[in-house]
């Protein structure tokens, strides 16, 4: 299904006049070298671009339409009109592999523009024909920029201020050469159902991050274990060469426009609608991360009224809840790449389920925290400890995450243990850690952890004993700090951990210093906070237990969390 969804994807974009024929694709290209009509190299002008990458603006390669390359790993295999300086220029750091590579280049081009009548072609065949990688330094256009060249970046030939591969006639001789080439057997598509010549190794995805930067494949047969009924590579599971070349492009063009990938840790995620209107793509990505293109309040309208079966306007789009769409998430593996998930359905769906973990994480939040909504990086921050120097949550776990959001199923165990442990690590509750702890149990459902205790703010009401003992704590802590308003080390800091897992232990401890520090407090402050502390206590019964599970746990840091952001609430209706 996943071929088959970009295979539809690639059709779309295509019948847009937005995404490459067969034949043809895109790449970065750094350089432009133009030709005279002798063939002679006379300039070598730079195609880069000022591109914003976070607050920085970077000069990057430019994007255009070229030959689709052939795969290579290690082989000599030369590459029409665009390639590198070791195959167009005979440059580089290994003078007998490059001598092989500008022969083959050589050879390709004489082959395939031989018969072409045409200025241009002339240039190039004369180029070929003349050019001595030797003496390479001596023209002064290719030494000006020499350390680029053979840094392994693209080239593309030039004449009269135009692309060679935009030349009609030359663009025509390609496409015949590239049709025509193909010895390969033929088959059944399993992706198309149509019969015509099979791939033998597929093209590669380029743009993951952390993936190969030669590119990695999303479909590769090359082991001893794949091999069945002697059909070896990827003829064991037969994929045309259309469909092949389909599913890259248009898994490519995505990859590449970088308002429409959003990344979970270490896995990508693209999505997509039948098509192929990026409105879809723009929204949904929206919703999960809330970037700052887009205002949160007009984002959750618009996936209010699409949860309720409304068509909505987007980016001058009607966005229908009905269309089909799909989520693929990739994560690097040498050099392939890994399906974390695939999840289709339908547009409303998607946003159905993005609504509700929004709804299930909603909670009380603290004045200086400018997040209506949390998104899901900060999300992942909080699973990690932010003084380290990589501060990358798990990718299993964030991929299980995403999972989880997107099917509306149980929440992995991972995020809780992940939460869990930085909370035992740090003894602070921060609003991302408590909305995680409430959005798992509401989902994932304890007897433990009752609905009481899983509201947006504090339940007063709830008889729940591990949450109201994190209340507790968080009474007899607001006493410590109005005994002594300077202190640097609290409760929290060395009984959090304690308190929450063996409350008989350290409960009492703690009352008899809360006492001391009440006769310290005096006046009408004494009274309040002593009134509050009986009143919690009361709901606790005579004996503390003497031991709370993982999910006690979580309902004693809700009943800290909440009484916590209820005083501070408190505090801050006093001063205004």
């Amino acid at each position: 299904m996943i071929l088959q969804a970009l295979v539809a994807e690639y059709e779309d974009l295509h019948s847009q006049n937005r995404i490459a024929s067969p034949g043809w694709g895109v790449a970065k290209v750094s350089y432009v070298l133009y030709l005279l009509e002798d063939g002679t190299i006379f300039q070598v002008v730079p195609l880069l671009v000022e591109e914003q990458r976070g607050k920085k603006t970077v000069l990057s390669p430019r994007t255009i339409r070229v030959p689709a390359p052939v795969k290579r790993s290690s082989q000599v295999a030369a590459r029409f009109l665009c390639d590198n300086a070791e195959f167009m220029l005979g440059i580089g750091s290994n003078s007998e592999r490059t001598a092989a590579c500008f022969q083959a280049c050589r050879e390709l081009h004489q082959k395939i523009l031989a018969d072409i009548d045409d200025p241009a072609a002339h240039a190039l065949l004369q180029f070929f024909s003349t050019w001595d990688p030797a003496s390479a330094r001596e023209n002064p256009f290719v030494l000006e920029y020499w350390d680029s060249l053979i840094s392994g970046v693209n080239l593309v030939f030039g004449f009269h201020e135009q692309f060679l591969q935009d030349i009609p006639c030359i663009a025509s001789a390609w496409e015949q050469y590239y049709l025509n080439q193909s010895d390969a057997p033929e088959g059944v598509c399993l992706v198309t159902g149509k019969k015509g010549p099979i791939q033998a190794v597929h093209p590669s995805i380029k743009g993951i991050r952390n993936a190969h930067l030669a590119g990695a494949v999303l479909v590769s047969n090359n082991t001893q274990s794949s091999t069945s009924f002697a059909k070896k590579r990827s003829y064991n599971a037969p994929v045309s060469q259309y469909a092949a070349f389909a599913y890259t492009t248009a898994l490519n063009y995505m990859i590449s426009d970088r308002n429409h990938i959003f990344y979970a840790g270490d896995t990508a995620v693209i999505c997509w609608a039948a098509g192929a209107e990026p409105a879809y793509q723009g929204l949904a990505l929206g919703l999960l991360d809330f970037p700052a293109a887009y205002a949160e309040q007009d984002l959750l309208e618009k996936a209010k009224h699409l949860v309720q079966g409304d068509p909505v306007e987007f980016e001058s789009t009607r966005l229908d809840p009905n269309r089909p769409f799909y989520v693929l998430g990739l994560a690097p593996n040498a050099a392939r790449l890994s399906v974390r998930f695939f999840w289709q359905g339908c547009f409303g769906d998607y946003v159905q389920h993005i609504a509700a973990h929004h709804e299930r994480m909603n909670i009380v939040r603290p004045k200086n925290d400018n997040y209506p909504v949390l998104p899901l990086g900060k999300l992942l921050s909080e699973t990690v400890n932010q003084k380290v120097k990589d501060k990358s949550p798990s990718p299993v776990m964030a991929g299980e995450l995403l999972r989880s959001i997107l099917q509306d199923s149980r929440y992995p165990a991972t995020i809780l243990n992940s939460i869990t442990l930085r909370i035992r690590a740090e003894h602070q509750i921060t609003r991302g850690k408590a909305a995680l702890i409430k959005a798992y149990y509401l989902k994932n459902t304890h007897p433990d952890v009752p609905k009481e205790v899983l509201q947006v703010s504090l339940n007063p009401d709830s008889t729940n004993v591990p949450y109201n003992l994190g209340r507790l704590f968080s009474i007899l802590e607001n006493i410590q700090s109005a005994a002594n308003p300077t202190i640097n080390t609290t409760i929290r800091d060395k009984y959090f951990s304690s308190a929450s897992a063996t409350p008989a232990m350290v409960f009492p401890v703690l009352i008899n210093l809360a006492q001391k520090h009440l006769a310290k407090i005096g006046g009408g402050l004494q009274v309040v906070l002593e009134k509050s502390l009986q009143e919690v206590m009361g709901k606790i019964g005579e004996e503390f237990p003497s031991r709370l599970n993982l999910a006690q746990q979580g309902a004693f840091q809700l009943g800290y969390y909440h009484q916590t952001q209820a005083r501070y609430q408190g505090k801050a209706k006093e001063e205004s």
